[in-house]
């Protein structure tokens, strides 16, 4: 052990109950130190869990420990070994609120207000406390799919007493319960009877605490013989001493503590084992003033699923919206009532200012929030983003949704909504949102109506840049560049090859459209086209499922002629190509190189105008690495609209 954790520094002193030192309730810290580092005795700090003292903070999810996890807890405090610090936020902060709930296996009619939460350290808590002292069989949760489990806890006493050429935790197992446990090719254990456990020399978990009623009854069964009593004896010096004894060590979290450090610190001690959310923290929140956030969210989750584009809303993304009004909101006032330029409240929708909304903010405006989806979800299906994987970035979505709701009935003037095309093209083309998502957020939602009333261009929309460089490298359908492009083709009359029809209708009556090659991949590994080419978004477009199986693996002009066969014309051919930014005559001849180029320069004048810039590309001379078609870094950008 190392020689700064000594056993004064620990030491505990009982006569005074868990948690009572007492500290300044002010909103602002006073004190340094956040927390206090303590040691409680194993029964003291489960007993607290058994009488309610101790509770769980309900935005934590369930015990869900499975048998070698339970096993491995036990042996551990067996052998006087760690299994942990616990963390324990004290209670008493009337501006910390959080919904509590009991322990898995604690059964109060009446709960009592608890005195402490527990932190970190539920699954080990748990464990032990439905194995030690709950006196019914541990539940194991197996998914939806199966039945729980239920096992009483065993400890071999010989197999105990073997430590350490006998790993002790080959000497605890479980057994079903009513007691008992089949193993293939052994006897079966039989402990349905206190009597049937002194024959089998099993020694249950659930009566370490219990231990002298049991050795009483133990000794009796085995009229004194000297060699039980001495096997007996050894076994509590050994084992059951470790238990009775076990100190449990404690980091106790000063109630002082603000709401978001709360959460701050949840989240750090807890990222392996669970995702805490805001939306967790504020349900827990909101329960103490009577308002169910998670019934009320299910039922706006419902309402909004009915539009595909919002099938994957987090409730986290819907807080954020709301956050990001309420912030702007407070920003203007302040700027109303003539506040200092420099002293405007911020506009931000990070997890602290999420957990600073309070239930009356909520309330005034999640219908607002609410409606200013459904309008987003409206806007974006006249880009042809009718699905939620259409969508390039969901934090743009989190956005609009507050400035629609700024904008109001000014949303439906034609040359707004062309301005907010720009700036969500320039977005999902520029990649800032994968960058720093919620400073962009705000930042954009503070200086978009700023534009609006004559003001500066935004900078998303003045520093986007799309080079024919990144163009051509695209190749992933999951990025925010890709969608976009793929999102415009659809949008401005896209004809799928095969029947003409326009790949919105098509996509409108949910047929499946994905983005093929034009040059297939076969043809191209022929020719000894590099990959990166081939896969790039300039060999893509979107296209039905049927569509792609009849071009097959064959030449661009061998499936133009076999259109040619079943008797569409060569001007109609031409139409449909031409409403993928396909130069006809290159598939034609199924010049692959020419294809790329005139390709290339179509899109990118095609993103340029919905970016509000005019995009100038160039083609180099084959530099000899076989790559024919070099991008130049582009200029002469202008946001002018």
């Amino acid at each position: 052990m190392p020689h700064w954790v000594t056993e004064e520094r620990f030491r505990v002193v009982r006569s005074t109950p868990l948690l009572l030192p007492t500290f300044s309730t002010n909103k602002g810290m006073t004190s340094i130190s956040t927390f206090d580092i303590t040691k409680e005795p194993l029964l003291d700090l489960l007993q607290d869990i058994k009488q309610g003292k101790i509770q769980l903070v309900d935005f934590q999810r369930s015990w869900c420990w499975d048998e070698e996890r339970i096993e491995r807890v036990i042996a551990s405090v067996s052998l006087g070994f760690p299994v942990g610090a616990v963390m324990l936020l004290q209670q008493g902060n009337s501006d910390v609120k959080f919904k509590p709930r009991l322990v898995e296996g604690v059964a109060l009619d009446q709960p009592p207000t608890p005195t402490a939460l527990i932190l970190d350290g539920q699954q080990r808590l748990t464990s032990l406390f439905m194995s030690l002292l709950s006196n019914q069989p541990v539940w194991i949760d197996q998914g939806k799919r199966y039945p729980p489990l239920q096992r009483w806890y065993y400890i071999d006493i010989l197999k105990a007493l073997d430590y350490p050429h006998t790993d002790r935790r080959d000497a605890i197992f479980g057994l079903t319960a009513n007691r008992m446990l089949h193993r293939l090719g052994e006897a079966a254990l039989n402990c349905s009877t206190p009597e049937k456990e002194f024959e089998s020399g099993l020694f249950p978990v659930s009566q370490v605490f219990n231990f002298s009623q049991w050795r009483s009854q133990y000794c009796q069964y085995w009229n004194y013989d000297r060699q039980k009593l001495a096997l007996i004896e050894q076994f509590e010096a050994t084992v059951i001493k470790k238990f009775e004894h076990y100190q449990m060590g404690l980091f106790v979290l000063k109630s002082e503590l603000p709401k978001e450090a709360v959460c701050y610190i949840f989240e750090e001690n807890n990222k392996r084992q669970s995702e805490l959310t805001h939306f967790d923290l504020l349900t827990s929140a909101f329960a103490a003033s009577e308002f169910d956030l998670r019934q009320d969210w299910t039922q706006r989750e419902q309402r909004l699923a009915t539009h595909r584009v919002l099938r994957l809303l987090k409730a986290t993304d819907f807080l954020q919206a709301i956050a990001l009004m309420v912030n702007y909101q407070r920003r203007t006032e302040a700027l109303n009532q003539g506040s200092d330029t420099d002293r405007l409240p911020a506009v931000v929708c990070n997890y602290q200012d999420v957990l600073r909304l309070d239930l009356s903010q909520y309330q005034r405006w999640v219908e607002p929030i609410t409606q200013g989806f459904e309008a987003v979800a409206r806007f974006l299906h006249t880009q042809a983003i009718f699905d939620a994987d259409d969508l390039p970035y969901p934090m743009q979505l989190v956005v609009m949704v507050p400035l629609f709701v700024i904008l109001g009935e000014t949303l439906k003037l034609d040359w707004v909504r062309q301005r907010i095309e720009q700036w969500f093209y320039c977005g999902a083309a520029s990649g800032i949102y994968s960058r720093s998502r919620q400073s962009t957020a705000a930042k954009d939602l503070i200086e978009i109506p700023q534009w609006l009333n004559g003001g500066e261009v935004p900078a998303t929309i003045q520093e986007a840049e799309l080079f024919a460089a990144r163009l051509q490298n695209l190749v992933s359908s999951q990025g925010a560049a890709y969608r976009a492009i793929t999102a415009l083709l659809r949008r401005d009359g896209a004809l799928d090859f095969l029947s003409g029809e326009p790949i919105t209708a098509v996509r409108y009556f949910q047929q499946r459209i994905e983005n093929h090659h034009i040059f297939s991949m076969e043809w191209c590994k022929q020719q000894k086209i590099p990959r990166w080419r081939y896969n790039s978004i300039v060999n893509k477009t979107p296209l039905t499922a049927k569509t792609n199986k009849f071009l097959g693996g064959k030449a661009p002009s061998a499936y133009l002629a076999k259109l040619e066969e079943q008797g569409m014309s060569r001007q109609r051919i031409d139409e449909i190509l031409r409403s993928h930014l396909i130069e006809p005559t290159t598939l034609h001849n199924d010049d692959f190189d020419a294809f790329f180029e005139a390709r290339t320069q179509a899109l990118l004048s095609k993103m340029g105008r919905a970016m509000g810039k005019g995009l100038v590309g160039e083609s180099l001379l084959e530099n000899g690495n076989g790559n024919g078609f070099h991008p130049k870094i582009f200029t002469d950008y202008q946001a002018g609209r």
